[in-house]
């Protein structure tokens, strides 16, 4: 189910490449934001749960995902190296676990831990605001992981499908018609973080009930379809 060294090839590969410098961006645009609003403001108010919800969990995660996501295995199948480890006796299960833990992980590093640390200097503390955001974005950053490998298994050219994913399902779609909520990563991640802080500002529209079942069916899903369409990849000898 999981293979070590396919991990620490691709941790390795990840941060070897020029985008690696990308990952921290999202990030510390959060934080100099944050920090930004806090001192302008002097007193906590209404804008924490906006910022760690909107700007957090709604655009800092999806978008360190995207980077990272689509770098563990898209780039691989871009430049054909994806045979050589295909080639070897390799599980394509084991090859898809290894990708996306190893996305996870970063994401979680570059996204999730970020979130937190600008909760924590929004409120001056570690508020349930702080946590509530950290634990949903911790699930983002698992969902999102899975669902950009998925892609980068499926299609050519993965960056263009996965940012056409974020900016028109979770930031219009799901915004305009009611039932794709049920359907929206964000939302999970916002019903998880309204559900540990009780704040209205988040503008969740789930509760933590079906966030947490529609994220585990999601993963089961995604994993399992990623699997298959590795699997379609086939080396044929000279």
């Amino acid at each position: 189910m999981y293979n070590t060294t396919v991990a620490w090839i691709t941790f390795r590969a990840l941060f070897g490449r020029r985008r690696a410098l990308l990952f921290a961006l999202p990030a510390l645009i959060l934080i100099v934001l944050t920090l930004g609003l806090k001192s302008a403001s002097g007193t906590v108010a209404d804008w924490p749960a906006i910022v760690l919800g909107q700007v957090g969990a709604g655009a800092v995660v999806p978008l360190t995902a995207l980077l990272i996501g689509t770098s563990v295995l898209g780039s691989e199948i871009d430049d054909n190296s994806v045979l050589h480890l295909l080639a070897t006796p390799v599980p394509r299960r084991a090859v898809v676990m290894a990708k996306t833990s190893v996305a996870t992980a970063v994401t979680f590093l570059f996204a999730a831990v970020p979130v937190l640390i600008a909760g924590v200097i929004a409120q001056g503390g570690l508020h349930s605001l702080a946590v509530g955001c950290f634990l949903g974005s911790a699930l983002g950053a698992v969902v999102y992981s899975c669902l950009f490998v998925m892609i980068s298994a499926a299609v050519r050219h993965p960056v263009i499908y996965a940012l056409a994913y974020v900016a028109l399902w979770e930031e219009l779609i799901s915004n305009l018609v009611s039932g794709a909520k049920y359907l929206s990563i964000e939302q999970w991640s916002l019903g998880v973080a309204h559900a540990v802080s009780k704040n209205t500002n988040l503008n969740a529209h789930l509760t933590i009930t079906p966030s947490l079942v529609l994220a585990v069916i999601a993963v089961v899903v995604l994993l399992t379809y990623a699997t298959r369409r590795l699997s379609a990849f086939t080396v044929r000898a000279d």
